[in-house]
């Protein structure tokens, strides 16, 4: 009987594997981080190889860690950074570019220009994106014109493309299949997400080859098998890190949610067989397919959390460790009217207002640098109230409970805070790996190395829950001035 699943979690800085046991257990996990490279002001890319050799290393390191025979595992399931978007050689493999980051910002005046034409709304309707540089599509038709042939090579065939996942899948076995699944799909630009296929009229605006993109499967099923690590490993998971995460949390029922507290937050929330609808700032994804059907779900992306307090750290150096700012914030009873709007590079999901900036607004005489901790922290959880509210509102759902995982929520502070502020419970799992589980999960179930879902929810163990304790009207009456505060920050740099 085998023991493990393997998981490949591949993300913006580092690629990591984890061998998980049939209880959901990390047994063993090994990382290796990966040049960024920064050729342009606002532009970010990758080496695809680089992604590729680093990831295939950190694989056999694990399995060798956990003296894993072929036998023992069952699965491989694949999750990745989203939108970084790979151009590369059918007959060589080898990539023809380096690989364009999702942060890369380079597509933005083509972006524009596609808003001008008023196709944003087309685009809007059929993929549930806004028209952002962010996402794949405008990446692919800028290789397409940027590097020399490749336009002609890939109408004649010969080019293959894909984000990470496929990526990955491609080389695992050995050029043999070129797959994504309908998550990765789903952020792309290029996805319908009524059809669950490519939209011919939006390949046709950008001039994007349909042989160029990979065929679309489901996020858990059989997607083809690597002989790599020794036997045949069928690799039978993949979704994008976001919605692995969702998955990995359990947030298996409409209306069940999961923020990350990285750098910055990403707030997802199923909304079942339902395509969502946004007219509050946010974006519809598909969350995951499985077993003929597919689940969808809101999300919204907050640019800025943690690295809050990162610049307190480092610009500031108010504090010496992020560790710090749990005991500092509780140092004060409150932030004495202080609120920071840490809208360093605009303001995401539900504002999208790229010309906001920082803002500290309420300093006194009396402000110390405790009660610019306690109001760094406070931001997170307000940010991601705003998000809430967009779903509640564009959905009719509000979330019973938040899971979160990610650095920022091993801070109880944060997640007191951010309970009372939403007035709902937020859990904190024992497990922080809730992505590559997501994606081990996912290759478990499509293999019977789980049965069912019912049979993962045995295993979700909470570590922490935190109630909320602060009355409604507190509640209301703090949550104003972060509005309020918000409000001053847009639109500073135009």
């Amino acid at each position: 009987m085998p023991k493990y699943v393997l998981a490949l979690d591949q993300g913006t800085t580092t690629s990591r594997a984890i061998l998980f046991d049939r209880e959901g257990n990390a047994c063993a996990a090994a990382s290796q981080e990966f040049k960024q490279h920064y050729p342009q002001p606002g532009w970010v890319e990758h080496d695809a190889e680089e992604i590729w050799q680093s990831q295939r290393a950190v694989a056999e390191k694990v399995i060798r860690q956990g003296k894993a025979a072929p036998e023992d595992i069952a699965a491989l399931g694949i999750t990745n950074q989203r939108e970084t978007v790979v151009l590369w050689d059918r007959a060589s493999g080898k990539p023809i570019h380096h690989a364009i980051v999702w942060q890369c910002r380079r597509t933005a005046p083509m972006c524009d220009r596609i808003r001008a034409e008023g196709y944003d709304q087309v685009l809007r309707e059929k993929t549930g994106l806004v028209t952002d540089a962010y996402f794949s599509g405008t990446k692919i038709v800028w290789l397409l014109e940027n590097v020399p042939g490749a336009r002609d090579r890939a109408e004649r065939g010969e080019l293959a493309c894909g984000n990470i996942d496929t990526w990955l899948i491609w080389n695992l076995t050995r050029g043999r299949t070129q797959v994504t699944d309908v998550s990765n799909a789903s952020r792309t630009l290029l996805f319908n997400l009524k059809t669950l296929a490519w939209d011919e009229e939006i390949l046709n605006y950008f001039r994007i080859p349909a042989a160029l993109l990979p065929e679309v499967k489901s996020s858990s099923e059989v997607l083809g098998e690597t002989d790599l690590f020794g036997g045949a490993l069928p690799v039978a998971g993949v979704a994008g890190d976001q919605q692995a995460s969702l998955f990995g949390h359990q947030c298996f029922q409409r209306g069940a949610a999961k923020n990350t507290y990285g750098t910055g937050c990403f707030l997802l929330m199923n909304t079942g067989t339902q395509i969502p609808h946004s007219d509050s700032g946010l974006v519809a994804t598909v969350a995951w397919g499985r077993n003929g059907v597919t689940t969808y779900a809101l999300e919204g992306s907050v640019f800025i959390a943690g690295a809050a307090i990162q610049w307190l750290r480092d610009e500031l150096q108010i504090v010496r460790d992020a560790a710090e700012t749990e005991a500092m914030a509780l140092a004060v009873e409150d932030t004495g009217g202080v609120y920071f709007v840490p809208a360093f590079v605009g303001l995401g999901a539900p504002h999208w207002d790229a010309y906001a900036r920082g803002t500290i607004v309420g300093i006194t005489r009396g402000t110390n640098r405790n009660h610019l901790v306690r109001a760094a922290l406070e931001s997170i959880a307000y940010q991601t109230r705003a998000v809430v509210d967009a779903m509640a509102h564009d959905s009719g759902i509000r979330p019973e409970v938040l899971r979160v995982d990610g650095g920022a929520a091993r801070n109880d502070f944060l997640c007191q805070f951010q309970a009372d502020i939403l007035g709902i419970p937020v859990e904190r799992p024992v497990s922080t790996e809730s992505t590559a589980l997501g994606a081990a999960y996912l290759a478990g179930l499509a293999t019977g190395f789980w049965k069912d879902e019912q049979e993962l929810t045995a295993q979700l163990k909470v570590a922490k829950r935190f109630e909320p304790l602060m009355p409604t009207s507190r509640r209301e009456e703090l949550y104003a001035g972060f509005e309020r505060a918000i409000e001053r920050a847009k639109g500073w740099a135009s």
